[in-house]
């Protein structure tokens, strides 16, 4: 009898980028079925968290927890950025929410947003980084990314950009940052939805 034909088993890299997804998953949604608050943001879903595993450039977070704050939300904005929040809502709720602790990964490095506001330059990691607010939001320019870090604390920015580590690339805790890059643009590209619908003959 004739046996079908076996698929090829897949590569070695391809087996490690899966076993890292599985384990970035489990570990995410096990710690945010232990924290749910009916007041807070459900808990992340899986397509979220594979979102983040799946984007073209590097999302930082600080792991499944930190400072003994759990993941509270994950979120893709209509401009491409990743926000990933930590911990329950210190003022506010629903749509309001401030929480202890926010890392967003814009992949728009062309600017830091800090308008006109006092703010003072260092190095971090590495690489020039700004700090505003009296260092309660630091701003770090790292590949082709601004990795944007809002605590309540100057302390525990200053410890979760020490900390922040792309989830879908490799990086440790401490260990110098990329170079920035140079603009790559991505301001001046229309998002999805932008880009006009297809012409279609009428009928």
């Amino acid at each position: 009898m004739l046996l079908p034909p076996q698929a090829p088993a897949p590569s070695r890299p391809a087996r490690a980028a899966h076993a890292r997804l599985a384990c970035a998953l489990a570990a995410c949604c096990g710690l945010l079925a232990a924290c749910g608050d009916t007041l807070q943001t459900q808990s992340i879903p899986h397509n979220t968290l594979e979102t983040l595993l799946a984007a073209p450039f590097p999302v930082y977070w600080l792991g499944g927890s930190f400072r003994g704050l759990a993941i509270t939300e994950a979120t893709h904005d209509p401009g491409g950025a990743f926000t990933v929040q930590y911990g329950r809502c210190i003022v506010g709720g629903q749509g309001t929410c401030v929480p202890p602790l926010r890392v967003v990964t814009s992949p728009d490095n062309s600017f830091l947003p800090l308008g006109a506001t006092p703010h003072q330059n260092v190095a971090l990691r590495g690489v020039a980084a700004v700090l505003v607010r009296d260092g309660r939001t630091i701003e770090i320019a790292t590949g082709g990314v601004i990795v944007s870090i809002y605590a309540l604390r100057p302390a525990l920015a200053r410890s979760a950009a020490m900390t922040a580590v792309p989830i879908n690339a490799p990086g440790a805790p401490g260990a110098p940052l990329p170079p920035p890059a140079r603009d790559t643009g991505f301001a001046e590209t229309p998002l999805p939805s932008q880009r006009p619908s297809p012409l279609r003959p009428l009928r």
